[in-house]
């Protein structure tokens, strides 16, 4: 057996070992929820089923960790704006703070309202209902998860509820209106993060990276940049992340962020301006001045998905939790805190195991990002919750990320084909020329400010226009620059994950609950 043969060995067999480590871990976590209920809560009717619902919830709040975090930490990570075992590291902070400071008392049971619950017969029936909707869901983002698939959490949810409760009460007991609206955002979410993300970054590219004296142009352009960050990210924060333990409409929460944002501006300027006065004048440097506000990105991102979307762990948990407990079925159902807790921490065990796979794949695998294309997404992300939910338009924070890691890949191509065709006519126009001349002015159209560039290609256009490039090869330079920006096998994967996610649940949660009732009836 030769050297390569032996690394071959070595390297497989740490990773199994890693595997067996992060599955050992997650067991533990599972584990230790199984003692807690048996020792703290042993002596409630149906024990049984709250301590395999308990343990089915961490079980969901492992997968979200692993699989819906990435969103708000991978583009920071891909654009090298903080390190990977940082962001993961912030993420579990903001994460469980935003879940226990901010998560609420009271959750809905039935998410979106995607079945009636007064159709269904007794509590017995709601269990069972709501324990194969949570499994299925769990398991669907375990799959998607292993696929290096980033999905909605609230979407597998809303599959499980919509097939479990299909299969207890018959086609009747769903909301369909409300599941039109659900299917609709499959396309909202990601073209509004898509259009939003490609709008900023079109933005920075004409009003810093297009001009000839860049530092001069991010003086003015960042520090705004940075204050339209601040309030876009304090008004998702108080109309989102808070909304369960202060609820404001839209113009108060918009008008506080912008007395937060103003205020912060005339703090944030003189800073830009000492930092750009160190930096050269290059693309490089000035992405540079985006790296603080990622990092402050993530861990706003984190806080508010923590408080919001916790309750897809947890819902159907204390749903269970309320009608063990009182026999009923009701609509909200109070969030005990040790539920909250195993949301929380199962998160960040499940983030800190399982995550750095799906951050990976979201933050470098889809295309290419710098701190500026980050800053974008980030935005994006922010900017479009807030428009969706003053429309009433439902939509996912995992579509709008990846939609807007689309967008600027796109967006990115576009401008690459835009560019590379300028230089092809330029090169026809100077082929009679000497091939230094050529370059010089090559070299000098390529230094030019936006509004220089525009003036030197008027100039060629009253020349005879013609291309040394046949169509054919036009074709194959297209298709270059395509797979060099932005990797569509990823992008066909995610979309096919997308639209089957809630079919795909909703299935698996029919099938599991038409076993667990025949497991349980006599």
């Amino acid at each position: 057996m030769d050297i390569d043969q032996l690394n071959s060995v070595e390297n497989k067999g740490a990773k199994m070992r890693l595997e067996i480590l992060r599955l050992g871990g997650a067991l533990l976590f599972l584990i230790a929820i199984g003692l807690f209920i048996s020792t703290s809560m042993g002596n409630i009717p149906n024990h049984t089923f709250l301590l395999v619902s308990a343990i089915i919830g961490g079980y969901m709040a492992l997968n979200i960790g692993a699989n819906d975090v990435a969103n708000n930490v991978g583009p920071a990570v891909g654009s090298k704006a903080i390190s990977l075992l940082g962001a993961i590291l912030i993420a579990m902070v903001f994460e469980s703070a935003g879940a226990l400071l901010a998560g609420g008392e009271v959750v809905s049971t039935i998410k979106k309202g995607i079945i009636d619950p007064s159709l269904i017969n007794d509590s017995d029936t709601f269990i069972w209902l709501m324990l194969a909707a949570l499994l299925a869901a769990a398991i669907w983002l375990n799959i998607a998860t292993f696929f290096n698939a980033p999905v909605s959490t609230t979407h597998s949810i809303v599959g499980g509820v919509l097939g479990a409760g299909i299969a207890a009460g018959g086609f009747g007991i769903a909301n369909w209106a409300v599941f039109g609206k659900i299917a609709a955002s499959w396309v909202i979410s990601p073209v509004l993060g898509g259009i939003i993300s490609a709008l900023f970054l079109y933005v920075i590219k004409r009003t810093i990276t297009y001009q000839s004296d860049m530092l001069a142009a991010a003086k003015r352009i960042v520090p705004l940049l940075i204050a339209l960050m601040i309030w876009a990210f304090s008004t998702y924060l108080i109309l989102k992340g808070l909304k369960k333990i202060w609820k404001v409409d839209f113009m108060v929460a918009g008008s506080i962020a912008f007395a937060i944002a103003l205020t912060l501006y005339f703090a944030i300027r003189p800073l830009i301006n000492k930092a750009a006065t160190a930096l050269d004048n290059s693309k490089a440097s000035v992405n540079t001045l985006f790296t603080i506000p990622l990092i402050f990105a993530a861990a706003f991102l984190s806080f508010a998905h923590g408080a919001n979307d916790v309750a897809n762990a947890v819902g159907p948990l204390a749903a269970i939790n309320d009608a063990i407990n009182s026999g009923g079925i009701a609509k909200k159902a109070a969030i005990p805190i040790w539920v909250m807790l195993i949301g929380a921490l199962g998160l960040s065990i499940g983030l800190a195991l399982y995550g750095a796979k799906l951050i990976r794949t979201v933050g470098s695998e889809i295309t290419e990002l710098d701190k500026m294309r980050a800053f974008c997404v980030s935005m994006a992300a922010a900017i479009t919750v807030i428009i969706a939910s003053q429309l009433g338009l439902p939509v996912s924070s995992t579509h709008i990320a990846v939609g807007a890691i689309f967008g600027v890949g796109f967006l990115r191509e576009y401008l690459k084909r835009t560019d590379a065709k300028r230089l092809d006519e330029i090169r026809k126009h100077h082929e009679h020329l000497d091939p230094e001349a050529t370059e010089a002015f090559l070299d000098s159209f390529k230094k030019a400010d936006i509004a220089h560039k525009s003036k030197m290609l008027a100039e060629l256009k009253t020349q005879k226009q013609g291309s040394e490039f046949t169509k054919k090869e036009r074709k194959k330079l297209k298709k270059v620059y395509k797979d060099q920006l932005v990797k569509r096998s990823h992008v066909y994967k995610i979309a096919a994950a997308w639209v089957i996610t809630v079919p795909t649940s909703a299935i698996m949660a029919a099938l599991l609950y038409f076993t667990i009732r025949g497991m349980l009836i006599p």
